[in-house]
């Protein structure tokens, strides 16, 4: 879950952040920093210690790359998450399926 919580923070505030500043010509690094910064800082402050590096990440991320569709890019990096930790869950779910059927397995021969 502190993956999922870093990219939530992490992508809004990158998206709020790129749309008060929209009106600059160009979003600096010193604007990334203080994102990043921010989004670590917001972690701490939530009691989301877990979830600092992913947030400060993908702040970053949508700051540097994604200044013109940065709510569309958040929107994309949330469902990649949502996607991903999914996978992740299905994925351990196989040792135990094979415990299982070896199990069934001598059941049978037995």
């Amino acid at each position: 879950m502190p993956r999922l919580a870093g990219t939530i923070l992490g992508a809004t505030l990158g998206a709020v952040i790129s749309v008060v500043f929209k009106s600059w010509p160009y979003v600096g690094p010193l604007m990334i920093a203080v994102g990043v910064m921010a989004a670590v800082f917001l972690t701490h402050v939530l009691g989301m210690k877990d979830a600092a590096k992913v947030a400060g990440y993908v702040c970053g991320v949508v700051l540097l790359n994604h200044t013109d569709g940065p709510w569309r890019y958040a929107a994309y990096r949330l469902i990649e998450t949502i996607v991903g930790i999914a996978m992740a869950v299905m994925v351990s779910f196989v040792p135990k399926l094979l415990k299982a059927d070896k199990l069934n397995e001598h059941q049978l021969r037995g």
